[in-house]
């Protein structure tokens, strides 16, 4: 039986870089359960479907197949035998992918793949309802938020670090889009599970937040 440790929390929390680095810490496995729907999503905009079209959304899924692969530590998603890892970090990707996890059965497409990788694996396992749906029995539940500003100003740092022109208050506007999607959608809403530890990053270094966590996890592992 693995240790499961369950990483939720608004977009741009940093929660996918966060739970990177204490997978290593912890030499667990890391499952970046939002690159799983991410590839669902760039598949759909690849493929010019409306992701708002909860009818063709669901008629291909049948058509998409996603794996994860580990590549010297490294999680890899691939889309129908194709590594995608280096073309679903978009914004454009990002908001179809909240679009699309509202719907059930892309949800259900997913579920088995990550409560199979919790159950046989120790893993640091992070998404938006990880603790309330995908392992709500894992030991250690952690809620990883920030500010709306940090997180747009992260965001837009790290776009900037790769070329890209981006306007801040754009990106800012566009997670409090997100946000609101997350929070408003009736099948797995973004929320805090009851048992969750409320880390706020805010004001903390990435290398902060790991050492947090780390001890949050290390009073349960005892």
């Amino acid at each position: 039986m693995g240790f499961c440790v369950a990483i939720d929390g608004p977009a741009g929390a940093g929660k996918s870089t966060i739970a990177r680095l204490l997978s290593k810490e912890l030499s667990f496995i890391y499952v970046d359960t939002g690159a799983m729907y991410r590839a669902i999503a760039y598949y759909y905009l690849r493929n010019g479907i409306d992701v708002s079209d909860e009818e063709k959304v669901i008629g291909k899924l049948d058509e998409i197949r996603v794996n994860i692969e580990y590549d010297e530590g490294v999680l890899q998603v691939i889309l129908n035998g194709e590594n995608v890892s280096g073309f679903i970090r978009t914004q454009e990707v990002g908001f179809a992918t909240s679009t699309i996890s509202k719907i059930p059965a892309v949800r259900e497409k997913l579920l088995d793949l990550q409560r199979e990788l919790a159950e046989k694996n120790n893993v640091v396992m992070d998404g938006r309802d990880i603790g309330t749906c995908v392992v709500p029995d894992a030991p250690v539940k952690i809620f990883l938020t920030a500010s709306t500003l940090t997180r747009a100003e992260r965001r837009w740092k790290e776009l900037k670090e790769r070329g890209i022109e981006a306007d801040l208050s754009t990106i800012e506007e566009e997670i409090k889009a997100r946000d609101e999607q997350d929070m408003n959608r009736k099948t797995a809403p973004l929320r805090q599970a009851e048992d969750a530890v409320l880390l706020d990053s805010s004001d903390m270094s990435i290398e902060e937040v790991v050492s947090e966590m780390k001890r949050i996890v290390g009073e349960k592992w005892r």
